[in-house]
Parts: structure tokens; sequence; C-alpha cells
């Protein structure tokens, strides 16, 4: 049997021309990750945040007014990180082994610790993905501007760019996006093992100078390191183990063996972010850089390590794309965790499917438009960002780390004693950073993300009960109302404003239902119009299909069509269908030109029992949608009868 070739829409050669072909589900096996590639996709958001972590400790000693001691705790404090970051390494060694299929809090807390943890939980990681999106993208670009400082004028505009970017290349596609970032992350890993080796030549050989005093003042101290000011400190370094969870809920995206895969490329992780975190922050302590708005500290670094050369803008490169792409790592996790909420019905089921190139495409779109937004709320500013940054991630930390420890009391599979250990320790020691990153951040806006996440957990809920409802109703009695019998009639009504090809299309498909009583009716709002209707009506000797004339003096059309179709069906034994001519356009613009009144009367029939609304679309510029003249005038089925125009 010869198959007609339908034409592709404009809007879909256009997403063709940008992501690539579709890609069938068959090449879903095709899209898994090495380890090479994997690191690259999902440790570029960890790996980066040695570019600002810091940095950030610095500016909350310095700026709290300790001077230079500021450099004496810095390195204390980096290697108290280094350790929370250890056990979470070891910790969610333990979580991809246990759930190989996609070990993220989300999942972990939701099958040991139940349903509200387990939103909490993907509503705090949810929340946390979104922020990277906005901080890394503002980190690239101060990274960007601390190398040309003409740019800092434009930071929102290149920071929406970037999003933009990195979205289009997700949509692309996991398999392609691993490719295009998997140069930067190497680019500035190895970019920085060379300044911090170099550095610690220059060290050894007193060839390393501390960078040049730009604000003397700021280096006085006006106060000493109290331990209130300390803990502020380590909780504006934790922004360092941010992305470490996000191995763990991107197990599946790796080649088989999927979770032996997945634990190798977090230890090599954890290791580089360790080595670098701990190497920058030693650096920091000899070279004594000042943080300031032109240039950032891994820049100071960089320019006391390299010179001011060709080496230095690689440098700057290399952290300005590591940063700008670390936003990745939210778009390969953010997607994929709220495809599990949307498969539990928390959250939109749209998000649980798969788009033109095997990717949660409306995850992606979604992330985008939420990052953006932040952006331009913040001003592209890493300073106000930071402070919202970490309570989230550490949140789920804390309960995944917790959701493990019960899992291993409640299977007690070989070695649980030492995975108890591992996972019980790591929940103590993110619930000690949770709480201090909520009380050293409260005023700085981590209250924001704290009085969110239950305003959000609850939108969930209501969600996934909106969901219940909906199944447990439409499953109800569903074979019955399946096996009942039809009524005895069936009326097609078919509006009909004036005599035009789309009218005549719905009267042409209306006689094609063979329904027992089939009329065409016009909602009389101007006589003037409605009495040249009924005149042409006869006049093309169409009267062999009713025409019905509905007085509607007061224009409210979706009630006169309600009453009309209401009084049909007060036997109890006449199935309704109304038939709404629509106009399709062939631009978008061109819709701005009529209103939308059939989707009016839609509403207003659809809570009618046994009334039906069905939109029969007339295509401008198509020619499949003409209608002959002898289809319009062929004769109405033998139980239609003649009527004249008559007014109600």
């Amino acid at each position: 049997m010869q198959t007609r070739e339908l034409p592709e829409s404009r809007g879909y050669r256009f997403k063709k021309r940008v992501l690539g072909e579709a890609l069938p589900n068959e090449a879903m096996a095709h899209q898994r990750l090495g380890k090479p590639t994997a690191l690259a996709v999902f440790s570029s958001d960890a790996l980066s945040s040695t570019a600002y972590a810091t940095e950030e400790i610095l500016k909350t000693l310095i700026f709290a007014g300790i001077g230079l001691a500021a450099f004496d705790y810095v390195f204390p404090i980096t290697v108290a990180m280094t350790l929370v970051l250890v056990i979470l390494m070891f910790s969610y060694r333990q979580t991809i082994k246990a759930y190989p299929s996609a070990g993220g809090a989300y999942i972990v807390t939701k099958d040991n610790l139940g349903i509200m943890p387990a939103q909490v939980a993907g509503v705090a990681l949810l929340t946390d993905y979104i922020l990277t999106v906005a901080v890394s993208v503002s980190a690239g670009v101060a990274a960007l501007y601390s190398a040309f400082n003409g740019l800092r004028d434009y930071a929102v505009p290149i920071a929406l760019m970037f999003i933009v970017i990195i979205a289009v290349a997700n949509l692309r596609g996991v398999k392609e996006s691993g490719r295009i970032f998997a140069v930067p992350t190497y680019g500035f890993v190895l970019s920085v093992f060379a300044m911090i080796i170099i550095g610690f030549i220059k060290l050894a050989t007193g060839d390393l100078h501390p960078a040049p005093i730009t604000d003397p003042a700021a280096l006085e101290a006006t106060r000493n390191a109290g331990l209130f000011l300390i803990l502020h400190a380590f909780a504006s370094g934790g922004a360092a183990v941010t992305g470490v969870e996000a191995i763990s809920n991107g197990v599946p995206a790796f080649k088989a063996p999927e979770w032996k895969n997945a634990r190798t490329t977090l230890t090599i992780m954890g290791t580089m972010l360790g080595i670098m975190f701990l190497g920058l922050s030693f650096l920091a302590t000899k070279i004594q850089p000042l943080p300031n708005d032109e240039n950032t500290v891994i820049s100071q670094i960089a320019k006391a390590t390299v010179g001011n050369g060709l080496a230095f803008y690689f440098v700057q490169a290399m952290t300005m794309l590591i940063l700008v792409l670390a936003a990745n790592t939210s778009f390969a996790d953010f997607p994929r965790l709220a495809s599990f909420a949307a498969e539990d019905s928390f959250m939109p089921r749209q998000l649980a499917k798969r788009g033109h190139r095997l990717v949660f495409s409306n995850g992606i779109i979604f992330l985008s438009l939420s990052g953006a937004f932040l952006v331009v709320l913040f001003r592209a500013e890493v300073d106000k960002l930071i402070p919202l940054y970490a309570i989230g991630v550490f949140t789920s930390f804390t309960l995944s780390q917790a959701g493990m420890s019960v899992h291993h009391v409640r299977l007690k599979e070989q070695g649980w004693r030492i995975g108890l250990a591992i996972n019980g320790l790591g929940a103590v020691a993110t619930l000690v950073v949770t709480i201090v990153v909520g009380i050293t951040k409260f005023t700085h806006g981590a209250w924001a993300i704290i009085l969110m996440v239950p305003f959000l957990v609850a939108a969930l809920i209501r969600v996934n009960k909106e969901y219940e409802f909906e199944d447990a109703e439409l499953a109800r009695d569903a074979h019955n109302a399946a096996a009942a019998p039809i009524l005895r009639r069936h009326a097609v009504f078919v509006l009909v404003d004036k005599l035009d090809r789309s009218a005549a299309r719905a009267i042409q498909y209306g006689r094609s239902l063979m329904p027992s009583d089939l009329r065409a009716v016009h909602i009389a709002t101007d006589t003037h119009k409605s009495d040249h209707l009924a005149d042409s009506w006869q006049r093309l000797g169409l009267s062999r299909i009713p025409l019905e004339l509905v007085d509607c003096p007061d224009r409210r059309i979706d009630r006169a069509v309600r009453e009309l179709v209401a009084d049909a069906l007060a036997d109890g034994q006449t199935e309704v269908s109304v038939l709404v001519p629509r106009r399709e356009y062939r631009r978008s613009w061109h819709r701005l030109l009529h209103d939308r009144t059939s989707n009016t009367i839609a509403r207003a029939v659809a809570p009618l029992p046994h009334a039906n609304v069905t939109f029969v679309p007339y295509h401008f510029g198509h020619e499949a949608s003409a209608v002959t003249a002898e289809s319009a005038e062929a004769p109405a089925p033998a139980e239609a009868h003649d009527q004249v125009p008559v007014g109600r």
C-alpha cells in the first residue's frame, strides 16, 4: 500500500537543524558514557568549585575584620572541609553499590525513610541544581572580566548567553554534551595542577612572592577570629563539595558495569578535588591574595605562579570555561531527578518524557529558565548567590546518608557494619555542616531556602494528591463504563457563524458521523447577519440540512450553546456532539487577528454529561482543507428532515 509522505512543520525542521536528527529508542544504549567522558559531565560542578571556594573562605574572614590572620585560618578550614569531602566520597561509594540503577538522595531517601523525607531531599537538591546554574555561569563571567575588565558591565547578558549554549548542547544529547565539555574540564584540571606544582617549586626556590596589596586597610585587624566566624568561613568553603552527589544520581548514564564505573569515577573526582582545593588554599597562605571585584583569588595565584603572559590567559580561559560548564552537572542531573519525582506523580509528568534526542528536554528547559531568572534577579553577582547555595545540598547529603544507614540495618547484607559506620559518619558529619551553614548563613540569604523548601514540598504533595484523585476517578468502573449500552439518539450540532469553507468542512464531517439528528446552528447576536445567513442557506439549496437560529440578544454565545445542548440532553437518551469550525493559521501572529470563541464554547459545554465538543480545523493555505460544492450540497442522512429557520 502506498503511503503518503507528510511534510514536516517549520518548527520541527528548525529543531532538527539545531539539535540534529531525532534519536530512536534503540539508540539509548549508545548514549552511555565511559569514565573519561562521564568525569567531564558529572564532575565539572565539584571540580570547578575550587576556583572560588578558597576565595569565599578568605572573603568571610578578611571582610569580618581579622586582617592578615585570615591567611592563618584558610588552610586549616580547607583541611576540615577536605575531611568532609573524604567522608562523602566513601559514603557515596556505598550508595552507588547499593543503588546501581540510580542512587541519588531522592531514591535512597524514598526507599529507606519514606515519601515525605524523599520530597525534602528532592526539593533541596532541585533548588541546589538551579542555584548551581546561576552560581556557575556568574562565577565564569567573573573569571572573564578578571582578565578583561571592560566586560564587567555586560555580566548579565553574557551569563544568559552561556546558559543558552549549555542548554542547547544538552538538548542535543548526553553523549554530545560530554564531548563538548571534556576539553574545558581536563584543561582546567591540568592548569590548576600546573599552578600548584610551579607554585611549590617557586616556594622551594624562594621565588614565590606575595600578591601586590591593593587595599592595605582590609588587612588591618579590627577583631579576633571567634568560633562563630571560623564556622562561618567553614560554611563558605562548603561550596567546594557541592556536586559530589552528581555521579550517584547519574549511574544509569555510565557504560556497563554501571556501578563499578561510577564508583571509580567518583574516587578519581574526589581525589583530584581534594588535591586542588588543598593546593590552592596552601598557595593562598603564601601569596596572600586579597579578594576584590577586579581580580579573583585564583587569577592572583595564577599571576604569582605562571606570570602575566600566555599561560595566565590560558588559566583564566580554562577557569572561565570550567565555571560556566560546571552548570552542566545540573543539566545532567536535574532533569533525571525531576523525572524520578514525575514518575512518582510528585511533579508534572511531562518531566518524565524523553525528547528529540532521548534526553529529558522539558527538565532542561525548565532548569534553563529558572537559572536565567536567578542570574537576572541577582545581576550575576556570585557573592549574593553563594549564601543560598550550600544549605540545600547538605540537607540532601544528610538525608541520603541517613537513608543508607537505615538500608544497612534493614537488609544486613555482607559487610553491612562497615557500610553502616561509613554512612553513619557521613550522616553525622553532613548534619553538623547543615546546621553550621543554616545558622551562619541564615541572615545572608539561607533563610530564603530554609523557608522555600517546606513550601515547595507542600506544592509537590498537592500535585501528587491531584494525580491520585485523577487516577482513582479514571480507574473507577472503567470496564463497566466501556461496556455500557450507547444512548438511543445521537444529535450533532454544527455551529455556523457564516457560510464559508470552514463551516462547509464541519458540515461535511458532521454528515460522516451518521447522526440521528444533524443541525446547523447559528447563534444570532446580530439580526441582520442572521437574516442574511438564512436567505443564503435557502438560496443555495442547503435546506436538506436544517439551520436553526438561536437568539442571543446578550451576546453570551457560550451560554446560548450550553442551553441548546442542555435541552437536547433533557430526555436522558441523547448523546450530543457539538462541531465547532476552527481556523488554523499559517503564522502564529495571525492568531492575534482573531478571537478564540471556540475555547469558551468548549469550556461551557464540557461539564454537561454525554456532551462532546469537536474542533473541525480549516487550515489556511492547504488545499486539503477545501470542500467541493458537490460535497457541501450532498443530501443529508435520511433521518434528518427539512427545517425552516426558527428563532429561540
